[in-house]
């Protein structure tokens, strides 16, 4: 059974990755908009892993007797500025995402919910490898600069990224 802190807080994550589904939506929008199918198609396959990263703690909350609820979302910008601009907030975003993650962990462990605790896990695990596939990302924006060759290049690696990734049984 969970505790309500531990619910409140499970809740507020619910949110957290849903926001993050929705601005990565609009990431992917807003690229293939400018015709970056390849960011696009990244985008909009993070917006489902985020998706999906919300559903886990929606089941999770309900299997242990809690009721997961689901709030109202602030709408996520629309555009973005440039490629390193939109990457940065990216970056900027998932490390957020970590902090909330390692909050949770700490509120668990205070109050002894183990169950809980092993369960996030995954998400720490997961964070880990977020920020370094946006940092990863993020240094190859700042080594092409504003080469539109580099931009074009990079776009068709970005959508190798996320076949590798969607074809990856453990991502």
């Amino acid at each position: 059974m969970l505790s309500k802190e531990i619910e409140k807080a499970l809740n507020s994550q619910i949110t957290i990755e849903a926001e993050s589904s929705q601005v990565y939506l609009a990431m992917a929008s807003w690229a293939e908009t400018l015709g970056f199918e390849g960011v696009a198609a990244f985008m909009y396959a993070h917006s489902d892993e985020e998706r999906m990263h919300m559903l886990k703690l929606v089941k999770f909350i309900n299997e242990r007797g809690g009721h997961a609820k689901i709030a109202t979302l602030k709408a996520p910008p629309i555009s973005f500025g440039s490629f390193k601009e939109m990457f940065q907030t990216l970056f900027d975003h998932e490390v957020m995402v970590s902090a909330s993650i390692n909050e949770l962990v700490h509120i668990s462990l205070q109050e002894r919910d183990y169950a809980t605790h092993n369960f996030l896990q995954w998400y720490v695990a997961e964070q880990i490898e977020e920020e370094a596939l946006a940092r990863n990302i993020l240094d190859k924006i700042n080594l092409i600069g504003d080469d539109k060759g580099g931009l074009y290049l990079f776009d068709n690696d970005v959508k190798l990224l996320t076949v590798t990734a969607s074809v990856d049984p453990n991502a």
